[in-house]
């Protein structure tokens, strides 16, 4: 494949990147950090950005940068998510056996945490994904987990993430109570037309090139395409090694950019 012809050691726009190799400008360093706070001090916080900003990227980031020792991950993805299945899911990531009925696999729930807490210092941080997607039950619910105690901290660190539409969703009238209750919230941008570049070059630089593949020229085209979307550039990236490498092209510029979206993204 391009590889070869670009004497890459590795492939450069793939989800698959190591976390400790991954492009990080302040932004996301930024959103990193307030992650690790959640966990620490048992907060609520929401995460949302555009479909393909990095929402995935900066959650495996900071699953694999947890202290084991100290932090159990729990990791919810599901649109159809019930209260039930909520708390099913979860005590099954713990090791345990969910009761059927919901307020008692709630309640266990509650108990099991307390007990990896209190003997094994262990503190659970729940991510529940793709949460635009969820019902005002079951964020409701969510709510609920969070008040288990008056005036207590919370029993686990809680992060939702989702697309722009969760925090549309929240601003309403009808979810004020979920609002009132968090504690941090952030926001993930597309790149501009700088960390586009910088992405680009970060990405080539960790498979091993050691030339400019890229020109200037290029990187602006694939930028007013891409609106600095980083699954997009991604994609549009691939392309052009692939096409570059069957064209013998060793510098890919802004023509073999316009060709390559002509015939494959138009």
């Amino acid at each position: 494949m391009y590889e070869m012809f670009y004497e890459l050691t590795a492939t450069p726009f793939s989800r698959s990147i190591p976390t400790d190799s991954l492009y990080m400008p302040t932004e996301l360093t930024e959103i990193l950090n307030r992650l690790n706070y959640v966990a620490e001090r048992q907060l609520f916080a929401v995460v949302t950005g555009d479909c393909g900003t990095g929402k995935t990227t900066i959650l495996r980031k900071f699953s694999n940068d947890l202290d084991k020792n100290k932090y159990k991950f729990l990791y919810i993805s599901d649109s159809k998510l019930t209260p039930r299945n909520f708390y099913r899911i979860l005590l099954e990531q713990m090791g345990f056996q969910a009761k059927y009925n919901r307020g008692d696999a709630k309640r266990q729930l509650h108990a099991e945490i307390e007990i990896m807490k209190a003997v094994h210092g262990i503190q659970p941080v729940c991510v529940c994904d793709e949460c635009h997607l969820l019902s005002r039950e079951m964020l409701e619910e969510i709510r609920f987990l969070l008040n288990v105690k008056l005036d207590s901290v919370s029993p686990m660190g809680l992060i939702l993430t989702g697309q722009t539409e969760l925090w549309q969703k929240i601003q309403l009238q009808a979810y004020t109570a979920i609002r009132q209750r968090i504690d941090i919230q952030s926001v993930l941008n597309r790149y501009d037309r700088s960390q586009t570049g910088a992405y680009i070059r970060h990405q080539m630089k960790y498979a091993g090139s050691a030339s400019e593949v890229f020109s200037e020229a290029a990187i602006d085209t694939i930028y007013q395409y891409s609106s600095g979307t980083a699954r997009i550039i991604d994609k549009v990236c691939t392309s052009l090694l692939l096409y570059g490498s069957q064209s013998r092209k060793r510098i890919i510029d802004d023509h073999s950019v316009k060709l390559v979206l002509e015939c494959e993204f138009s």
